[in-house]
């Protein structure tokens, strides 16, 4: 199972925002690509990036900082926020982005999602972000109207294999992961799952570790490194771990 830091970008800077929301914003760090390094080193073997902006315009609008990143480590990174055409899609993968995530689209024009999987496979991934159980769009702003578990299946018809599913009432509140929400849209969709939402501690990785052979693939790791509360070489070590 992956453990996949997260590196959120807006105005160019690394931040954190408590439950998606703009206005309760915590900068990190000014230099995204220094935390960039700094995860590769303590064993990350992918990462994760947000365009925080570019949820919010609707079209990518850090990428000269994604760029630095990419300049700076040598693990694969996946790229989302504000990407919603192919034009968007072949632009991040030419910087040398390993996977896509595709967000709004995937409620707003799912015959996107379904030539983008056609063109590039396994590299198109979807993030499916709930609120109790229902998608939200637009940054998290705008409620997509459909429930997860079948927005889920809907992308697994259209080609996807890899879902990331966040649980926005958790994000950055150190909470704990949902992950009964997790394995339930694993075993529904049958795709191969991303957690992402709430990540505290060790028994939080300890728990989807147990979910593995259910298609629990990866988590995705952002307060709790930033602040201390999860250590990612313990977190990655228990990942690794042979069931």
């Amino acid at each position: 199972m992956l453990i996949i830091p997260a590196i959120d970008i807006r105005n160019g800077k690394c931040v954190r925002l408590f439950k998606g929301d703009f206005a309760q914003e915590t900068v990190f760090s000014d230099h995204p690509e220094e935390m960039a390094m700094k995860w590769q080193s303590a064993g990350a073997r992918f990462l994760h990036l947000v365009d925080l902006d570019g949820a919010l315009a609707k079209k990518p609008m850090n990428l000269a900082a994604v760029e630095r990143i990419l300049g700076t480590v040598d693990i694969p990174v996946e790229l989302g926020g504000g990407i919603r055409s192919l034009e968007n899609i072949e632009e991040v993968l030419a910087l040398g982005v390993s996977r896509v995530i595709l967000g709004s689209v995937a409620v707003q024009d799912p015959a996107l999602v379904k030539e983008a999987c056609q063109k590039y496979e396994e590299r198109i991934i979807v993030g499916i972000d709930a609120k109790d159980g229902i998608v939200a769009v637009d940054g998290w702003g705008v409620s997509g109207e459909v429930e997860a578990g079948e927005l889920a299946k809907r992308m697994v018809n259209a080609g996807v294999r890899t879902i990331i599913y966040t649980d926005i009432s958790r994000d950055g509140t150190l909470s704990g992961v949902n992950a009964e929400a997790t394995i339930a849209l694993a075993k529904e969709s049958g795709a191969a799952v991303i957690a992402s939402g709430g990540v505290n501690s060790l028994d939080d990785i300890r728990r989807l570790k147990a979910l593995e052979a259910d298609g629990v693939c990866g988590v995705i790791v952002g307060k709790s490194i930033y602040t201390g509360a999860l250590d990612l070489q313990e977190a990655i070590e228990i990942a690794g771990q042979e069931g």
